[in-house]
Order: C-alpha cells, then sequence, then structure tokens
C-alpha cells in the first residue's frame, strides 16, 4: 500500500509546526533527509511512503492524491479536542472556503475524486498545540504528540523494513 502523510502548518509558529515534525521524524525513521522548512518534498515522491510538507493544503494536491491508496493529513488543533492527538477518518465531501487557507481535506478528496475518478481513503490527524508564539521549536507537550504520532504511524503501516534501508 502506497501511503501519503501531508504535514501543514506554519514551523515559524511553534506547535504550528507539527505537521513538518511528524514528517521529519517519518523521513528519518526511512533513512531519508529531513526536510527543511522551505522545502515541500515532492522532488522525493515515489516511495511506499511518501511525505511532503505545505504551508497548506490547495486544489493543485488532487493530482497527487490520485496515486496513493491512503493520505494521512497532520496539523494542529487549538484545544478544540480535549485528546492530545486526535484521529479523523475524512470523507469526500464539499465544503465551501471562503478562503484559500481554510481548503478543506474533505473538499481535496472531492476535487480529487471528481477530477480523476477516484480519491485515496485519508485521515486527518491533529496534535493539541499548546504555544504559538514566533519561535520554531515545538512546546515539551506537543513533542511528545509528535512521537506519539510517528510512532503510531510507523507500527500501524507496518514500515518497519523501510527503517535504515534506504
Amino acid at each position: 500500500m502506497r501511503v501519503l502523510v501531508i504535514g501543514y502548518g506554519n514551523p515559524s509558529r511553534q506547535d504550528d509546526g507539527v505537521g513538518l515534525a511528524v514528517v521529519n521524524g517519518l523521513r528519518i525513521r526511512a533513512g531519508q533527509t529531513p526536510l527543511d522548512e522551505g522545502d515541500d518534498g515532492f522532488n522525493d515522491l515515489g516511495r511506499r511512503l511518501d511525505t511532503l510538507f505545505l504551508q497548506q493544503l490547495s486544489p493543485e494536491l488532487a493530482e497527487t492524491l490520485i496515486e496513493y491508496e491512503h493520505v494521512v493529513l497532520v496539523d494542529a488543533h487549538f484545544g478544540i479536542y480535549p485528546e492530545l492527538v486526535h484521529r479523523t477518518e475524512v470523507d469526500a465531501l464539499d465544503e465551501a472556503a471562503i478562503v484559500s487557507h481554510h481548503f478543506k481535506p474533505g473538499t481535496l478528496l472531492a476535487l480529487a475524486s471528481r477530477l480523476h475518478g477516484r480519491a485515496p481513503t485519508a485521515e486527518l490527524i491533529s496534535v493539541r498545540g499548546y504555544a504559538f508564539d514566533f519561535k520554531s521549536e515545538l512546546s515539551p507537550e506537543t513533542a511528545t504528540g509528535v512521537r506519539f504520532v510517528v510512532d503510531d504511524l510507523w507500527t500501524r503501516f507496518g514500515w518497519e523494513d523501510l527503517e535504515r534501508s534506504q
């Protein structure tokens, strides 16, 4: 199964960089070079586990999604869920967005399905953010959530054979 993990957010705003932290945690375990803040990962696609980091979701991603069976989207949440890590299945659902920053994961899947006749299964993993100052390091609590998500994805998708193999 080919899986794409897309982290998104703003790593210059502390815990909003949780998506980049998860992506880089997976890349390091797979023996790949971590992404810098300005690198999105599109040049590295083509593996069983692929990773991207973006500031925000955009309609152009619909073309990329159709190459995968499953997509994991990772972002920070601001305490809207009681738990540190919240996982939700994403359905292909058109939801209008007033501004592009609010382009929804379900809308992205719906667009892929409409344009290409299929969309992967998908899930959204939200890690609780506690600090959103102009810094690049995560708060200790959010860093704990990142480690949990990386370990969970690694085990759930059976990527043990990728570790240090590349």
